[in-house]
Formats: C-alpha cells, sequence, structure tokens
C-alpha cells in the first residue's frame, strides 16, 4: 500500500479524525496534539485513575517485556480486567486503596499511545468524561492554527482486523464538539461528522454507551459499572497528557 496523500492526512484541515494504527500514521505524524480515544476502557482508566495523581504508562500488550518494562519504571503491571487487582477496569482504578504509577496494557488505545508518543508532539487521553476540559485547555494552550489529530483506538475483530466502535467516535465527538464550541475551525468533514454524532447522541448517552455492542459485552460479562463510570459525561476537569512516558495531569 502506497503511502498515504494529501486527501488521506486530511490536509489542509486542522483537526483531523481517523481510525487506529493505520489512521494515526495518516493524519498524526508531526501533530502539535494527538489525541487518542478509547471510551471503553484504556482512556477512561487513564482519566480515572489521573483524576487520583496516578502515572499510567502505556503498554501494548500484558506480556514479559511489559513485565521488565513496570519494573524499570517501578509501576504496578495491571492485568486484564476481572483479574485481582488492578486491571484494565476504570472500578478497579477507582476502588484501589493505593495507586501511584501503574503499566496498563491494552492492544488499542494503550498500544496507540505507545506508538504515538513517538511521533506527535504531544498526546492526550480522551474520553466522555474529560472531554469538554481537554478541549478547553485546547482553547486556552495551543494557538488557533495548532494541527489537532483525534485519533479513535476502536476495537479487533477475532482476526485482528479494526472494527469501529461507537463509544470511541462519540467520544472524540465529544471533543472535537468542546473544539467548534470554543471557536476552533479548519475541521476536517470526517472530524465534523464525529461532532455531528455526538451532539445528536449526548441527550441518551448513557444508554447508547449500554445499548452499543462494546458495552452490552460488558454488561453482559458483569462489568455493567465500568459502563457507568465510561458515560460519566464532563465528570473530570483533569487533562491526561503523555510526558515521559506515562500519562499524567497537564499543569
Amino acid at each position: 500500500m502506497s503511502e498515504p496523500g494529501a486527501p488521506q492526512r486530511q490536509l489542509p484541515s486542522s483537526v483531523r479524525f481517523e481510525w487506529g494504527l493505520d489512521g494515526a500514521r495518516a493524519v498524526a505524524p508531526h501533530a502539535d496534539l494527538a489525541v487518542v480515544v478509547d471510551v471503553l476502557s484504556f482512556t477512561t482508566c487513564v482519566s480515572v485513575a489521573v483524576d487520583r495523581g496516578a502515572h499510567v504508562f502505556p503498554f501494548p500488550m500484558r506480556d514479559v517485556a511489559a513485565s521488565e518494562f513496570a519494573a524499570h519504571h517501578g509501576a504496578v503491571l495491571a492485568g486484564p480486567r476481572g483479574s485481582e487487582g488492578l486491571s484494565l477496569s476504570p472500578l478497579s482504578l477507582r476502588r484501589a486503596s493505593h495507586l501511584e504509577r501503574v503499566v496498563l496494557p491494552s492492544p488499542n488505545g494503550s498500544a496507540l499511545s505507545h506508538h504515538l508518543a513517538s511521533t506527535a508532539r504531544q498526546v492526550a487521553a480522551v474520553c466522555l468524561r474529560n472531554a469538554a476540559a481537554t478541549a478547553d485547555w485546547v482553547h486556552a494552550t495551543l494557538p488557533a492554527d495548532a494541527v489537532i489529530a483525534v485519533i479513535a483506538a476502536g476495537e479487533k475483530w477475532t482476526n485482528g482486523a479494526l472494527r469501529p466502535a461507537l463509544e470511541d467516535e462519540l467520544g472524540a465527538g465529544a471533543f472535537i464538539a468542546g473544539l467548534t464550541a470554543a471557536g476552533r475551525r479548519g475541521l476536517a468533514p470526517e472530524a465534523e461528522s464525529a461532532a455531528a454524532a455526538f451532539n445528536a447522541a449526548e441527550p441518551r448517552i448513557k444508554a447508547i454507551l449500554r445499548g452499543c455492542s462494546s458495552g452490552r459485552e460488558l454488561v453482559d460479562t458483569g462489568f455493567g459499572e465500568d459502563v457507568g463510570i465510561a458515560a460519566e459525561l464532563d465528570g473530570s476537569s483533569i487533562v491526561a497528557l503523555l510526558q515521559d512516558g506515562a500519562y499524567r495531569a497537564a499543569l
């Protein structure tokens, strides 16, 4: 496959929206800010942990390399959802008696964050909880012509192919709608579409999150509380930025 040209890179738009790692490779290189959206549940986990003052290290997979990475950074390696202790469950991070430094592997949002750390000038983790706060931070911090690449992580089919996930489109749309409300211009049509989807869904956001494919999967397997946390629209005023390899609260 050839390198993406100007149309696939969404040039000359300054606010862009794409899906997954290939989308990030197209629209995020040299972006002033890359925004990772993985509502169920990586970026919601990041938001919950950063609210508590913790540092969250992204890593693509939970393997021997992840264990060594966690040991090197003096961090706890989170387990899969449903395991004892810290996991890819926002509820586990909210309930933890002690939370300081955690490595949170996932094949979607975490892997995407790990990649973007070396290609974008700044990286933020956005979910429904902190979408408005992050948009406000952008308005106050970045110039009007800054390039912002919003990347929805999506999920994976069993063959490894990307499955676009409604919850990530809505999380991205919430952030983009916030940019628009603050007067940001230069949106690609893809970004405008995501914002429109969020604006249409906002009055029923909790029901939609529980009823979409990913939400139903979590509810059916006993993790409905995680979906509830993910649906806490504007529940956090803390912006999560990737700095020195870890997401932490923006100063």
